[in-house]
Formats: C-alpha cells, sequence, structure tokens
C-alpha cells in the first residue's frame, strides 16, 4: 500500500543554481500565477462536482417524492463527511504533494458525481453523496499548502483571497450550467459535471507543481525577504509535525474562536447556497430558473466581499484578519434580517439584498482560511484550515437537516431567524480575534 502511494510524496527539493536577480524574479513570478490559476480552476471543478445538487433538488423532490428533510438530511450527511475529511486530510495535505493529491481527490469526487446522476435507489444516492463528501475534503488542503509554500504572510490576504474566489466561481458557474441541464433532466445536472471535472483533473496533473524549492527556487520567505515562519532546523529537534500541530494548532485559543465563527458563517452561506432556489420559488414565488441566477449573482457578489476583504486584511489592519470579518459579519446579518422581511412584491430590492448578502457573508468566510494560516504558519496551514474547516461542515446539521426540518414543520420564518441569529453569534467569536494575526513591517 506505501508503495502505491509514494507518488503522492512531496517532490525532491532541486539544488538552487539561479544567481541572477532578475531571472529568479522572473521564475517565481512564472510559477506563483502558475500555482494561483492552476488551483484556483482546480477548486472552481470541485465545486462542479459538489454544489450542482441545489438546482437540481426540488426536480428531485417532484420526481422521486423525497422529501425536504429528507434531502436536508443528504445536504447535512455530506457536509459532516465533508468536514470530517477537510480535517483528516488536512495532515496528510501538509505532508503531500499538492499536484497528486488535489488530482486524485477530483478525479474521485467526479466518479461519485456520474453515479449519483446515473443512480435511481434513494440509498444509492446517499452511498455516493457521502463518498463525495470525503474526496471534496482533498480539494482544499493541498492548496492551502501550495498558497502558504508560494506567498509570504505579508501578501496572503490578497493573494488567499483572490484564490478564494474560486469558491464563488464554481458556485455561480455550476448555478448557471444546471439552471439549462434541469430543464431537460435534472441526472444531466450531475453527469454533465462530473465530464468536465474528469478535464479538470488532467489539466490539474499537466499544470500543477509542489513547493517552490522542488523547482529549484529558493523559500518564500526568503525570496521576499522576509522573517521565517518555521526554523525547520530548530522545530527537529524540539519534536516531530504532530507535537508542532498540538503547539501551533490545537494550543491556540484564536484558531479555537475562528472555529466557532466559522461554524454560524457557514450556516447562513450554506443555507443560501443548498436552499436559495427552494426558498425563492417557496417564500418569494421566483421562478426555478430565475432563482438559479439570483443565487448565481449571490455568488458573484461573494467575489468582490473576497477580494476587498483581503486587501482590507493586509492593507488597513496590517493582518489582522478579525477586525475586517467582525466588520463584515455584522453587515451580513443585518442584509438577512432585511431579506426575511422584505414585502413579497418586492423581487428587485429582495435581489439586491441577497447580492449583498453575497459581498459580506464571503468577505469573512475567505479571512478564516487566511488567519488560520498565518497562526499555524506555512508548516501546518492545511491542518489548521482543516480544523476550521470541520466546524464549518458540522454546520451543516443546522443549515442542512435542521432547516429542512424546522421550515417543513414551521415554515421559512423561523429559519431565516435561525439565519440571523447565526450571524450575530459569527460577529461576536470575530470580536474575540480582535488583535490576532498582526504582522509589523520590516523596516526599509
Amino acid at each position: 500500500m506505501t508503495n502505491i502511494l509514494s507518488f503522492l510524496k512531496p517532490a525532491p527539493e532541486k539544488e538552487q543554481t539561479i544567481t541572477d536577480k532578475s531571472e529568479l524574479n522572473a521564475k517565481y513570478k512564472y510559477w506563483r500565477t502558475r500555482v494561483l490559476y492552476t488551483t484556483m480552476i482546480g477548486y472552481v471543478m470541485f465545486y462542479f462536482v459538489r454544489k450542482n445538487i441545489s438546482i437540481a433538488m426540488p426536480a428531485i423532490e417532484a420526481d422521486l417524492g423525497i422529501s425536504k428533510a429528507d434531502l436536508g438530511l443528504f445536504l447535512t450527511l455530506h457536509g459532516v463527511v465533508y468536514g470530517i475529511s477537510k480535517f483528516v486530510n488536512g495532515f496528510f495535505g501538509d505532508q503531500t504533494n499538492p499536484r497528486y493529491f488535489m488530482a486524485l481527490g477530483l478525479f474521485f469526487s467526479a466518479s461519485m458525481s456520474l453515479l449519483f446522476g446515473l443512480s435511481s435507489g434513494v440509498v444509492a444516492f446517499g452511498v455516493f453523496w457521502l463518498l463525495n463528501g470525503w474526496f471534496q475534503g482533498m480539494g482544499f488542503p493541498p492548496c492551502a499548502n501550495s498558497l502558504t509554500n508560494w506567498f509570504s504572510p505579508s501578501e496572503r490576504g490578497v493573494k488567499f483571497a483572490l484564490w478564494n474566489t474560486s469558491h464563488s466561481i464554481g458556485a455561480a458557474l455550476v448555478l448557471v450550467l444546471n439552471s439549462f441541464l434541469v430543464v431537460y433532466d435534472w441526472r444531466y445536472c450531475f453527469i454533465v459535471p462530473a465530464a468536465l471535472a474528469f478535464v479538470g483533473v488532467l489539466f490539474l496533473l499537466n499544470r500543477h507543481r509542489d513547493k517552490p524549492q522542488s523547482l529549484g527556487l529558493p523559500p518564500v520567505e526568503v525570496y521576499k525577504n522576509e522573517d521565517e515562519e518555521v526554523k525547520e532546523e530548530g522545530e527537529k529537534k524540539k519534536g516531530d509535525f504532530k507535537r508542532f500541530v498540538r503547539k501551533q494548532v490545537f494550543g491556540n485559543p484564536a484558531i479555537w474562536f475562528l472555529c466557532l465563527a466559522n461554524f454560524f458563517l457557514y450556516t447562513i452561506r450554506y443555507a443560501i447556497l443548498d436552499w436559495g432556489p427552494t426558498f425563492l420559488t417557496e417564500m418569494k414565488g421566483v421562478d426555478l430558473q430565475k432563482a438559479g441566477w439570483l443565487v448565481a449573482g449571490y455568488e458573484g457578489f461573494g467575489i468582490l466581499g473576497m477580494l476587498s476583504s483581503g486587501w482590507m486584511m493586509d492593507k488597513v489592519f496590517k493582518g489582522r484578519g478579525g477586525r475586517a470579518a467582525l466588520i463584515y459579519m455584522l453587515i451580513c446579518s443585518i442584509a438577512v434580517f432585511f431579506f426575511w422581511k422584505l414585502p413579497h412584491e418586492s423581487p428587485f430590492f429582495y435581489g439586491i439584498l441577497l447580492c449583498i448578502v453575497g459581498f459580506f457573508i464571503y468577505g469573512p468566510q475567505a479571512l478564516v482560511g487566511i488567519i488560520a494560516a498565518n497562526l499555524a504558519t506555512k508548516k501546518a496551514a492545511a491542518t489548521a484550515i482543516g480544523l476550521t474547516g470541520l466546524f464549518a461542515y458540522l454546520s451543516t446539521v443546522l443549515s442542512g437537516w435542521g432547516l429542512g426540518y424546522l421550515v417543513t414543520h414551521y415554515g421559512w420564518s423561523l429559519g431565516f431567524l435561525i439565519l440571523v441569529a447565526s450571524g450575530i453569534a459569527a460577529t461576536i467569536f470575530f470580536a474575540f480575534t480582535w488583535n490576532s494575526g498582526y504582522i509589523e513591517e520590516k523596516a526599509s
């Protein structure tokens, strides 16, 4: 088994032979750009075979007679398994070659989406979607590994936020694609995205690479003339990777506050993403195809929110992302409240409010991973983000099955009350990270 998985080992370091500064800058710029766009496109493909179910849910409900509570249970179990997988694979993501690890996860996830689309039994649906949740957890850890090795702490706010737009781009594109496909057959919502994801596997294998040292380049801190995040030799004397993780991740109170904030943040994010087409058709009377476009707009404005929050973290708050996250989360909670209370005859204004929610929910969603990565350093970034991700996807117990059950029995008003309360809770937990992550500028 060890020999079979040997291809996942980190790529060996090459001798650094480049001495010319301009040549080094050109090489580094090329590879940083390539790693960034490759991981972004790769993660978009992960979304194609993860968020392809929301548009299909009303059609599956009508075709197979599955209740909202059962569909919510699908979302919950998928989310919980994904969260556990993201946490477990965080350990592997910090210690493997991201090129092959990410491609392997996408291949198996696309396979599960394809099998889901070809199935008809409820049990088969459950098995394939649960397995999909596990393989989806292999997507983010290698990206965290790559980004923290190619970009230094002082620039991660902007670069991580730029990369994080892949979440919204992927979700928006698959929503638009499936808005057309669902008209013909809901099964196409799973088969077509799976086919595109298989192409994405080949793209990752062709374009992605491991850390700078594997290409004969110096570590990013040396290139950027910044302090080393991890003193490798000293760390070996003190203990192994597990001891480092216990100290830097599990022993860090700020990371636990991030975890709790992320739980409630994701309750809102996924409630709207997964149930958006359903509550827009039932609560607001929107046509299903138009509902898909509205939720895509929510994702689209989320891209702007990510980019602006990353800039605010780096340039305004000097690495203290918790401050930006608190501001964004508070405004998001207010927007959710107004969306809930807006009269049914105001489709234009609730469309605008949905976009505002998207802008201000995706800002802190991007920042949580950046803050966790900086606090844990590049050596344990994937593990720390995996831990925050575990809490994020445990929230699907509330946003998936819980919301489905409560809305079925008590209506959408109670559902939105829970979302507003979740926003307030996330805001409070972000307040406890107010001073975390400050990066002192080096003197020129």
